[in-house]
Parts: C-alpha cells; sequence; structure tokens
C-alpha cells in the first residue's frame, strides 16, 4: 500500500494526527451549592486542564459528563488521566467514572 500524503493523514487523524482523549463523569454531592459547583468547576479548569494544555467539552448540574482531549492535536496521557482522578477524589462528588485513554476520531 503506499504511503498516504501529510495532508491525507491530517484528514483522516491518523499517524502523527492522531488523537488521544478520555471521557469523565462525576456526580456532585447533594451538599454542594450552585456557587459551590462553579468554583469547584473553575478549580478543575485551573489545577488540572489549563495547566495541562488540555481542553474540556462537557456540562451538567449536579451530574456532569464530559470529554477531555488535547488543546492542539494530540495525545492525553495516562498522567492526565490520573491528575484528573486526583482532582476529583478530594471533592464532594461521587461516582467519578474516567475511561481509558482513547482514538477521540474513530472510537
Amino acid at each position: 500500500m503506499a504511503t498516504r500524503s501529510r495532508r491525507l493523514r491530517k484528514k483522516l487523524r491518523v499517524d502523527e494526527f492522531q488523537e488521544f482523549g478520555f471521557d469523565i463523569n462525576w456526580t456532585f454531592d447533594e451538599s454542594v451549592s450552585e456557587e459551590q459547583i462553579d468554583s469547584i468547576v473553575d478549580q478543575f479548569i485551573d489545577e488540572v486542564i489549563e495547566p495541562r494544555d488540555l481542553g474540556f467539552h462537557g456540562g451538567g448540574h449536579k451530574e456532569w459528563e464530559g470529554i477531555i482531549a488535547t488543546q492542539d492535536i494530540g495525545k492525553c496521557t495516562e498522567d492526565d488521566r490520573a491528575a484528573a482522578i486526583a482532582f476529583w477524589e478530594g471533592q464532594k462528588v461521587s461516582d467519578v467514572v474516567v475511561s481509558d485513554l482513547y482514538d477521540i476520531w474513530w472510537s
């Protein structure tokens, strides 16, 4: 099989353009107020997402779900997953579920 051009690899999101991310879900405890939810999610973005050049796309009210991927083309790491898990372990939440890394374009 012929080698794919850089343009085609980028269009297909394969090889050096492959992107790995992971899903994340959590549920805030009933005792957590609206203001606290906003503050905790902002803290998550400030302490975990931004410093690692990641992006979080998701939302919720008491129950949240989303996907975490890199801000530029790239691959999240097991360290990124561990940082997300560690952050939520210290919060008033339950049902924290973090998926394995997967190809966000082809899974």
